[in-house]
């Protein structure tokens, strides 16, 4: 670990707690005291003279520690198809089995729920099947029981039809976003859907 000499005390004294819990561990200054100092290992330390908020927790010293697990990602599928019998009757939520890529644990499968770890920017995106079906269907993408986008599937003349779209949101810690199946039914089943999203930035 190298510390230059205008690395403030409580800076230093943090790195190398850091090396000795830790492991490997890098302080670097810039050319005045007031540019940050970032301490790179199991977790991310930035000292600053005016410290923002940006969901790290920042002590009385000005040391501003962000988690490194703070990535998101979730991937689902859904790999078989199954009648809307065993579907929610009352909530109509379109449900994925298998979870291709859940980083952070944050897409509850059984639900097939996903809640926001952290306030920030996030993306989305869902293509839902519905094969063998000649009615339209309406799917909307929900956030916190709410209707943020909607798609649509509705050709008689095809086997397989998708309704895809995505977008980005701002969301707040612990919102909710599902899908639903506002109108028709997936009655033959919805095998190769997928429903994706992940953290673009935080707040």
């Amino acid at each position: 670990m190298v510390v230059p000499a205008r690395c403030p005390g409580p800076c230093a004294m943090l790195a190398l707690s850091l090396l000795m819990g830790y492991g490997v561990v890098r302080c670097v200054a810039g050319q005045n005291d007031t540019e940050p100092i970032v301490l790179e290992g199991k977790c991310l330390v930035v000292c600053d003279s005016n410290p923002s908020s940006d969901g790290g927790v920042t002590s009385s010293l000005g040391i501003s520690v962000r988690s490194a697990g703070a990535k998101v990602a979730f991937s689902a599928v859904r790999g078989t198809n199954h009648e809307p019998s065993d579907m929610s009757n009352t909530s109509m939520t379109i449900y994925f089995d298998q979870a291709l890529v859940n980083i952070g644990n944050h897409f509850d499968l059984k639900a097939s729920v996903f809640q926001a770890p952290r306030r920030g920017i996030y993306s989305f995106g869902f293509h839902v099947v519905k094969v063998y079906n000649r009615q339209t269907i309406q799917v909307n993408l929900m956030q916190n029981d709410y209707p943020i986008i909607s798609a649509f599937a509705g050709d008689q003349d095809v086997t397989r039809e998708a309704a895809s779209n995505g977008v980005l949101l701002q969301l707040e810690r612990e919102d909710r976003v599902y899908l639903k199946l506002e109108r028709g039914t997936l009655m033959g089943g919805w095998k190769y859907s997928t429903f994706s999203g992940f953290l673009v930035f935080p707040l």
